[in-house]
């Protein structure tokens, strides 16, 4: 009998932690200059413009991605959500690329304030913020699936 509960504690528990993760992530959202007429993106394409896969927005015009510093939990979230990558595991990407002479990785930035300005001042930009610090300096975007 005690197997049986002590498991359904560890269920439980394992349960609430994927639960509070989830919702983590549900308050990120992603960020373009107000002057950019995109309103979606796909996951797909998120994910192939921040691994340097792609150089441009869906309808052809140039982006410019910025990261969340590294260890941050926004870009630990961010990447995984959307390449189903680890922060090393991207590190590790974005060094054979820098290696090889085929890109670098995507400007980077501390904090949600310092998003919103790089985001602000560059039409071409694309980041990711907390939703509650969204206001009219940058426009959110609605990622599909």
């Amino acid at each position: 009998m005690n197997i049986v509960i002590r498991n359904l504690f560890r269920l439980s528990l394992a349960a609430v932690l994927l639960a509070g993760a989830s919702l983590a992530n549900a308050d990120q959202v992603v960020v373009v200059h107000p002057g950019n007429p995109m309103t979606t993106i796909s996951a797909k394409d998120l994910g192939r413009i921040y691994l340097g896969k792609a150089r441009s927005f869906p309808d052809g015009g140039r982006v410019n991605p910025v990261n969340q510093e590294s260890g941050s939990e926004a870009r630990n979230s961010f990447y995984q959500e959307y390449t189903g990558m680890s922060d090393a595991r991207v590190k590790s990407h974005w060094s054979k690329l820098m290696f090889s002479g085929k890109g670098n990785p995507p400007t980077e930035v501390a904090g949600d304030a310092a998003m919103k300005r790089e985001v602000a001042s560059d039409p071409s930009a694309i980041g990711y913020i907390d939703e509650s610090s969204v206001d009219d300096s940058v426009k959110p975007v609605t990622v599909t699936r």
